[in-house]
């Protein structure tokens, strides 16, 4: 697979829960990933059924007055069953490697930031709900949050909010994320 290219994404999917409880939470950085593209781009979401979506244009060659708009897509089915957005795209003819998931990843440190194509879930469930509609041949942005020291507080830990030094440093590594989605 070549290298990530925005030219080639047609949808952005943020992975986190629904509801001013989880807002916050390590789980629901896809979330908050997408919500500062749409708010540089001054999107404004719209509730469609299960899942909120914008989206933004492009210009991405100044020779082309065409513009390259994207969705971005906000599941509001909680994370397990986020793949229930993938049935929208694919009426839209939005291929699996036309999609880039954005989402959080224990096994990276705090504010580590990979773009990748394909893999395992990891243990994630909304990509493991995601995998199981497409496949996993989609792009996707890892977000750090780090690991606790023992598996069983896993779920507690997703579902925490950042602290500490991580608070202070969330808003930058979030505004890299986005210029690496756009940048690429």
């Amino acid at each position: 697979m070549e290298n990530f290219n925005i030219k080639n994404i047609k949808a952005i999917i943020g992975l986190g829960n629904p509801g001013t409880k989880y807002q916050n939470n390590r789980h629901n950085i896809g979330f908050r990933i997408v919500d500062c593209l749409a708010e540089r781009f001054g999107s404004c979401w719209q509730l469609v059924d299960k899942f909120e979506k914008t989206q933004i244009c492009l210009d991405l060659n100044s020779d082309d007055l065409k513009k390259h708009c994207i969705f971005l897509i906000k599941p509001m089915t909680f994370m397990n069953n986020s793949g229930q957005v993938i049935s929208y795209l694919s009426k839209k003819g939005i291929k699996p490697d036309q999609i880039l998931v954005v989402h959080d990843e224990l096994e990276k440190k705090f504010g580590k930031i990979l773009i990748n194509f394909g893999g395992s879930a990891r243990g994630h469930r909304g990509l493991l709900s995601i995998i199981s509609l497409i496949g996993k041949d989609f792009w996707r942005i890892r977000f750090g949050i780090g690991r606790p020291e023992n598996k069983e507080e896993v779920s507690l830990y997703v579902l925490s909010n950042f602290y500490g030094q991580e608070a202070t440093e969330l808003d930058f590594f979030i505004g890299q994320s986005v210029n690496m989605i756009l940048e690429k």
